[in-house]
């Protein structure tokens, strides 16, 4: 299962942390600090999988990882997880991201922190993975962003109408006086 999946930039500023287990706001403080204190230190060269010992709350927990530029997506996992299936989770959540954002970057995440979500919830719920066929993530977030913007245009008619409104009365006013 999925503990947290976890996205913070080069200097530790979190970025998204999607929790699946409740935790205090000063432990997920914590957890994010020291995951990132663990991930950052570690060398290009070395493995992406890490033990996350009592990190999250289990001596068989684990940090998996990738670094893109100068972002870290982590996913801190228990032992029924796969690495291997966790490392190709993550980048096919990056290039879920990279087609929806067309070239992902990091103010993406922080100017675009829902629609990140809606797609990170299209791939994983309550720590199990839902969906990993990006063409179909893809298709689901369209759909819901062409539906979010069919309701913001129903929602512009009734302002239009109102002003129009009150034009009318304006200009029914001027001609009575």
């Amino acid at each position: 299962m999925i503990k947290a999946i976890l996205i913070f930039n080069n200097h530790g500023k979190p970025r998204l942390c999607k929790f699946y287990q409740h935790y205090s706001e000063d432990t997920q403080q914590q957890i994010v600090r020291e995951t990132f204190h663990l991930v950052s230190k570690r060398d290009e060269n070395v493995c992406n999988f890490l033990e996350g010992g009592l990190l999250i709350g289990g001596s068989d927990n684990k940090l998996i990882y990738r670094h893109y530029a100068t972002l870290y997506f982590v996913f801190c996992v228990d032992s029924s997880e796969s690495e291997l299936g966790i490392l190709d989770l993550i980048q096919v959540f990056v290039e879920t991201l990279d087609k929806c954002f067309e070239n992902v970057c990091e103010l993406d995440l922080i100017f675009h922190v829902d629609k990140v979500h809606n797609i990170l919830a299209e791939m994983v719920m309550g720590g199990m993975v839902l969906e990993t066929n990006m063409n179909e993530i893809v298709t689901q977030i369209d759909a819901q962003t062409k539906l979010e913007k069919s309701e913001t245009g129903l929602a512009v008619q009734p302002l239009i109408c109102n002003h129009a409104l009150v034009d009318l009365e304006v200009c029914l006013g001027s001609l009575s006086c």
